[in-house]
């Protein structure tokens, strides 16, 4: 099986920063794009930041230059650098990965369970 783990998630004040990481782990072939979305409560889940294996990056608009996601693919890890946090980033922050397991042939995607970010004073 795969797992995908978040962490960094907690509390902070408005104007901080945080550092989230998902960690992949499991019979892991290859992984392709991985991302982060958000859910805040009372919303739907929404797109947060996409990066492919080889770097290109997408980012919602509201979080174009505050947020910064990068990958490290020797440890199948995908991280999230956030920048100048307001109230309105709170939510649970959820990894995903498009993973391709051993033996098998297509890539599927795993999501982890996903990590909380509260911005508050």
């Amino acid at each position: 099986q795969v797992q995908l783990v978040e962490s960094g998630g907690g509390l902070v004040q408005p104007g901080g920063s945080l550092r989230l990481s998902c960690v992949a782990s499991g019979r892991i072939f290859s992984i392709g794009a991985m991302g982060w979305y958000r859910q805040a409560p009372g919303k739907q889940r929404e797109l947060v930041a996409t990066i492919t294996r080889d770097g290109i990056t997408n980012y919602a608009d509201s979080m174009k230059g505050r947020f910064t996601i990068s990958r490290d693919n020797a440890k199948n890890t995908v991280y999230l650098q956030m920048n100048s946090l307001n109230p309105e980033d709170t939510a649970v922050y959820h990894c995903n990965a498009g993973v391709r397991r051993w033996g098998r042939v297509n890539e599927v995607a795993y999501w982890g369970q996903g990590t909380q970010v509260t911005v508050s004073s």
